[in-house]
């Protein structure tokens, strides 16, 4: 089916800055070879091992992409409470961790901040990490960890509510899980079997149960099968399944549930008129989806214009941007959006007064911006959750 309007994304790309140090040019950045991060970094979150805010791409201490399978954000962004850090899972199974660690989420047995990466001890053979607003999920072997607040009982352990977990400790019931997204004080996790469990606070519906229950253990969202991938953003889940249908549920006051409605909803509905859907992303309370022609669709808040429509007004139905092609992956914090590109740059768009779009400036742009040329080798970017720091790599 085709989308009753398709919305042209404003083309005017300006020129990057030269870049922070280590200095950076379109051509050195085919071979340099770091992890990158910009935006706010009052609590280390951008790993640089400072405090200073960031307006272009800075490398993260010791931590080449080639190494890295999956990085997440966390936390939100401006304030004593709001807690943000990073993860960071590399291709040998550990993970590291940086930044904001009020509640534990940095997995390291204190309740210390860090403005550097440091591995998280005796953890290993690690294949999926997720970072909520102040909690971790991490997939070994099938079976979940977690660590951080419980104040929700988005941990899923069953146990005490009212200190943080400053390590690793299992989920209580899941086995065979393939992926884990964590959210604002809720867990999501997708089996190899291809249905979706979660748990944490239910407010809004965020838990797909039919009510809006807090669950300290994993349920079964009903009638949800055949789910290849699942994205989340602070309080809305999106699933997408095998034949290419999106699903969404929990908040949908900015019209982040895609159902033509602003409506919560505490159980999976349609993302209206989208099909042949190739990868959905989430950002803090909007929606992306890539679609089989390439093309890349957004819906929900947009009141700082992070869905790149040209508008600043909430879309409750998908709109296709009609020039943005060849999308890789797509990160957004509260008010912003970066994306990845197949030709290795990272553009961005919506608010930048923190800098958050790495652009070199604190100026909104009328359209995107780059924050790293063609050719740098970026392939994926992440976001603080609903905050105002990025990472490329």
């Amino acid at each position: 089916m085709k989308l009753p309007a398709r919305i042209t994304l404003l083309t005017a790309l300006t020129a990057a800055t030269a870049l922070a140090a280590p200095c950076l040019t379109a051509r050195a950045a085919v071979t340099d070879p770091w992890v990158r991060a910009w935006g706010e970094n009052a609590q280390g979150q951008l790993g640089n091992g400072s405090v200073l805010a960031q307006q272009t791409p800075a490398a993260v201490t010791g931590i080449a992409r080639d190494d890295v399978r999956e990085l997440s954000g966390g936390g939100g962004g401006a304030g004593t409470t709001a807690n943000p850090f990073a993860v960071a899972l590399l291709k040998d199974g550990t993970v590291k961790s940086w930044g904001s660690n009020a509640t534990g989420q940095l997995g390291n047995g204190t309740l210390t901040a860090q403005s550097f990466p440091a591995t998280v001890a005796g953890l290993s053979g690690v294949s999926e990490v997720s970072a909520g607003l102040n909690h971790v999920l991490a997939v070994k072997s099938g079976r979940v960890l977690a660590w951080g607040s419980n104040a929700s009982k988005q941990l899923g352990t069953g146990q005490d509510t009212t200190n943080p977990y400053k390590a690793p400790i299992p989920v209580q019931s899941l086995d065979k899980v393939k992926d884990v997204v964590a959210g604002c004080d809720f867990s999501v996790a997708l089996r190899q079997d291809g249905t979706v469990w979660t748990w944490g606070k239910g407010d809004n519906g965020r838990l797909g149960t039919g009510n809006n229950t807090t669950r300290e253990t994993p349920q079964k969202v009903p009638d949800l099968v055949d789910v290849e991938s699942i994205a989340v953003g602070c309080d809305h889940v999106l699933a997408l399944t095998a034949d290419g249908i999106v699903k969404a549920w929990g908040k949908g006051a900015e019209g982040q549930l895609g159902n033509d409605s602003t409506a919560d909803s505490n159980k999976p509905v349609d993302v209206a008129y989208l099909d042949a859907v190739a990868k959905v992303f989430a950002t803090s309370a909007s929606g992306f989806a890539v679609l089989d022609d390439g093309s890349l669709a957004g819906w929900g808040k947009n009141t700082d214009k992070q869905l790149g429509d040209g508008t600043n007004a909430n879309r409750t139905t998908p709109v296709v941007l009609d020039t943005i092609k060849g999308v890789q992956s797509i990160s957004g914090g509260a008010d912003f959006t970066v994306a990845a590109l197949d030709d290795g740059s990272v553009i961005g768009w919506g608010a930048n007064a923190a800098a958050q779009l790495g652009d070199g400036s604190t100026t909104n742009p009328t359209g995107t911006t780059v924050a790293l040329p063609p050719g740098s080798g970026i392939t994926q970017v992440a976001t603080t959750m609903t905050g105002k720091s990025a990472f490329a790599y």
